[in-house]
C-alpha cells in the first residue's frame, strides 16, 4: 500500500515541475473551453445549453478484512473505473420557464454489469413566479433539504466526493440522491431558502432489496431497516444566509470550491422528515410487533471561502453538524465504486472491500479545510490545491466512533474544475463484534485515488 501511494507521489511530483519547466512565461495561458450553447434571443437570456462532466479513478484499496472477489480472497487489488459521466441540457425559452435534464452514469468499474446504460438523473421543469423570491419546479430533482452537500455539483467537488453520509437515502428511496418532488426555491434577501415535497421510492426499488429473500428478512428485533409498507410522503428543506457574495440557484447543486474566485460566508439549517420510513420488531413479554419508526434527519452548516490576495489564493472551510433518527440502531456500510463482491469468515461489520458504516441513527460533525495556492503557480499549467477532511459519527449501533479521515491535493491544471488532478487517501475504521455483542473498532485500512476530472 505505501509504495503505490508513494510510486503516485513520485510521479505527480517528478511531473508537475517539468511541464512548469516547459516555459519561462510569467502569466498564466487562459483556455477557452467551448460553450455549447444556442441563443434563442438577441441578450442570450433565452437559450439551450449543454454540459459535459466526467471523473475517471485509478485507485489502489487495501480492502477490508475476508473480502473476495467473485468468491477468490483478495486483499488490495487495484482498479479503474469511471466514477461518474454526466451530460446535463438546460433550456430557458422564456423568461419563467426552465427546463433541467441530466443523464449518466455512476460507479462502473471491474464489479459491474457489463453494457450498463446510462440512466435519468434529473428531469425538471420549473416556472417562475417572481424573478428572484419564488420559483415552482415538479419532476426528478435534486432539490433536497438537510445540508450544502446533500446536492453537491459533481463537477465542483473539493475532493473526489462530497461528505456522502449527508446523502442519506441515496440509492434506498431515491435516484442516485435525486426524488420525485414539487419544489419551491428563491431568495429573500440574502436568504436562500428550497422547500420540497417528495413522493419517495418504495424500497423494493432499490438495489438493496433481493426479491428472492423472504419479507421477514427485511425487519429484525436488533435494528430498523427500510420499511416495505407503501412510503408517506416526505417534506424538506433548507435555508441558508449568504453574507457576501450571492451562490447562483439556478441549479439545485451546490460548489465545493470556487478557487477563490468568489467571497463566501453561509451559514445554513435544514431537515428531512418521513413518517414510518424504516420500521423494526419489538418482542415485549413474548408478544411481537411491528414498530414504525420516523425518520427525522436535522443539519445545520457553516461555508466559508475568502481569497487571500489579488492573485486568488484562498483558504475555503466547510463544518456541518448533524442529527440523525432513523429508528433503532440504524446502520448503513457503504462503499463508494466497491472493488470488492463479498467477505467471507470474519465478524466484520462492514463487509467486504472498501465499506464503512457511514451513516446511521446518531450524531456527525464533519469538517474540510482547504488551501488554494495563488494562480500561475505552474506556469501555464494552472495551480493547486491541498485539502483535509474528517467524519466524525457518533452511531447508536456503534459503541466506538466512526472517524474517516481523508487528505489529498488538486492540480488544477487550467486553474479550474475543467482539466482537474486529484491525489486523495483515505482512512477508516474496521469495526467487529468483540465478545459482549458490542461494535468496537482497533484497526483501519486505506484506500489510494488518482482522479481525473473533465468538464466542458
Amino acid at each position: 500500500m505505501r509504495i503505490y501511494i508513494l510510486l503516485i507521489l513520485g510521479v505527480v511530483s517528478l511531473t508537475i515541475p517539468t511541464i512548469a519547466q516547459q516555459t519561462t512565461s510569467t502569466e498564466q495561458k487562459k483556455i477557452e473551453y467551448p460553450e455549447f450553447k444556442k441563443k434563442l434571443n438577441e441578450s442570450g437570456s433565452h437559450y439551450i445549453k449543454a454540459t459535459l462532466v466526467g471523473q475517471i479513478w485509478s485507485r489502489y484499496t487495501d480492502f477490508n478484512p475476508g473480502s473476495t472477489l467473485n468468491g477468490y480472497t483478495k486483499q488490495s487489488p487495484f482498479d479503474i473505473g469511471i466514477r461518474r459521466a454526466r451530460v446535463n441540457f438546460l433550456a430557458q425559452p422564456t423568461d419563467r420557464i426552465f427546463f433541467y435534464a441530466q443523464f449518466g452514469q455512476n460507479n462502473f468499474n471491474l464489479t459491474s454489469k457489463l453494457y450498463a446504460g446510462a440512466f435519468i438523473h434529473d428531469f425538471v421543469g420549473e416556472y417562475k413566479i417572481h424573478a428572484k423570491l419564488l420559483s415552482i419546479g415538479t419532476g426528478l430533482s435534486g432539490w433536497s433539504g438537510l445540508t450544502r452537500f446533500s446536492s453537491p455539483g459533481a463537477g465542483s467537488i473539493l475532493g473526489v466526493d462530497a461528505p456522502l453520509y449527508q446523502q442519506v437515502t441515496n440509492g434506498m428511496i431515491d435516484q442516485f440522491l435525486r426524488k420525485l418532488s414539487i419544489y419551491a426555491k428563491g431568495k429573500i434577501g440574502k436568504l436562500d431558502y428550497r422547500l420540497a415535497l417528495t413522493n419517495p421510492m418504495t424500497f423494493q426499488s432499490s438495489p438493496s432489496y433481493d426479491a428472492s429473500k423472504p419479507a421477514s428478512s427485511y425487519i429484525s428485533t436488533k435494528e430498523a431497516k427500510y420499511s416495505l409498507m407503501p412510503p408517506h410522503l416526505q417534506t424538506q428543506g433548507y435555508l441558508n444566509y449568504q453574507f457576501f457574495d450571492q451562490e447562483d440557484n439556478t441549479l439545485a447543486y451546490t460548489a465545493g470550491t470556487y478557487h477563490g474566485k468568489k467571497k463566501i460566508l453561509n451559514i445554513g439549517a435544514g431537515w428531512i422528515h418521513q413518517k414510518g420510513a424504516l420500521w423494526h420488531q419489538d418482542v415485549t413479554n413474548g408478544d411481537t410487533t411491528v414498530v414504525s419508526d420516523n425518520m427525522t434527519l436535522l443539519g445545520a452548516d457553516v461555508f466559508f471561502e475568502m481569497p487571500l490576495s489579488s492573485k486568488r489564493n484562498a483558504i475555503t472551510v466547510y463544518s456541518a453538524f448533524t442529527d440523525y433518527q432513523m429508528g433503532k440502531n440504524y446502520i448503513r456500510n457503504l462503499g463508494v465504486m466497491n472493488p470488492s463482491t463479498g467477505v467471507s469468515g470474519t465478524n466484520s461489520l462492514a463487509g467486504g472491500g472498501n465499506a464503512v458504516p457511514l451513516i446511521g441513527t446518531g450524531q456527525t460533525i464533519f469538517t474540510q479545510i482547504a488551501y488554494k495556492f495563488r494562480d500561475n503557480l505552474l506556469p501555464e499549467q494552472g495551480s493547486i490545491q491541498i485539502y483535509a477532511s474528517a467524519q466524525i459519527s457518533k452511531y447508536q449501533a456503534l459503541k466506538d466512533n466512526m472517524m474517516l479521515y481523508e487528505g489529498g491535493v488538486n492540480w488544477l491544471i487550467n486553474g479550474d474544475h475543467h482539466s482537474k488532478l486529484t491525489l486523495t487517501y483515505q482512512s477508516r475504521p474496521i469495526f467487529y463484534k468483540d465478545s459482549n455483542g458490542d461494535n468496537v473498532t482497533n484497526s483501519r485500512r486505506g484506500m489510494a485515488v488518482l482522479q481525473y476530472q473533465i468538464s466542458l
